[in-house]
């Protein structure tokens, strides 16, 4: 079993070392966007087959969490949210393939996965109120607590990358090591947990990007205090 914090090398492309999370990250994206390109080619709003059916009850239940968790409307969220989420959730399960290590157990991949959600508050933060009212964000609830909210951009981060690294990874070693003690059977049971335990891991992970980006956009509490602060600096 590979360590988590450093990966075979697969192969050279030029000076860059490829490995193997990268090859499996890579081929898990083709496999998505192959898959959704021929799906979209199949989908008839005339006549919806049973896919299409139960795919658009899976984008009704995303639209239901969005307006839930982040109390906006979820057609600017929707794609990344949706994204996020079937990705980590095909990443989790790959682990099914034999001689496969789901690139979610590695650390760099979830660093990376985690990094992204930190560029999406930004980039849905600066969309939602533009530069400054990004920045007045970090005036909530108060002035004081600019440092602290400094920090929690940083912490909230790390918290993501740390809980998805460390439950898959968990589950990626249990398995191996009864898979080595107990034979092939045995650890069917817990093969079946692994996969539930990559659904919630998947489902957590998409909240929290959710609760996070919902905590940069315009609210009236931002308004009132950027208006405080305002009539203060012109009366002084």
């Amino acid at each position: 079993m590979m360590s988590p914090l450093s990966s075979p090398v697969l192969f050279h492309v030029g000076p860059i070392p490829v490995t193997q999370p990268v090859v499996t990250t890579w081929g898990i994206m083709a496999v998505l966007t192959v898959g959704a390109a021929c799906i979209s080619l199949s989908l008839t709003p005339e006549a919806p087959g049973r896919l299409q059916t139960f795919l658009e009850l899976g984008v009704t239940a995303l639209d239901r969490q969005i307006r839930e968790t982040m109390r906006t409307e979820p057609a600017p969220y929707r794609s990344f949210v949706g994204t996020l989420f079937l990705f980590i959730l095909v990443a989790n399960w790959s682990s099914l393939v034999p001689g496969v290590q789901p690139p979610t157990a590695v650390l760099a991949t979830d660093a990376a996965l985690a990094i992204t959600v930190f560029l999406a508050i930004i980039i849905f933060g600066v969309r939602s109120g533009g530069v400054r009212g990004y920045l007045r964000s970090f005036l909530w609830p108060s002035v004081v607590m600019i440092p602290l909210n400094l920090i929690g951009t940083v912490t909230r981060t790390f918290s993501l990358m740390v809980r998805l690294f460390g439950n898959v990874m968990a589950g990626v070693f249990i398995i191996g090591i009864v898979l080595s003690l107990a034979g092939l059977l045995v650890p069917v049971p817990l093969m079946a947990l692994d996969l539930l335990t990559g659904a919630v891991q998947a489902y957590i992970f998409a909240i929290l990007a959710m609760v996070f980006i919902s905590g940069v956009l315009t609210r009236p509490a931002l308004s009132a205090t950027s208006q405080s602060i305002e009539k203060t600096g012109s009366r002084s």
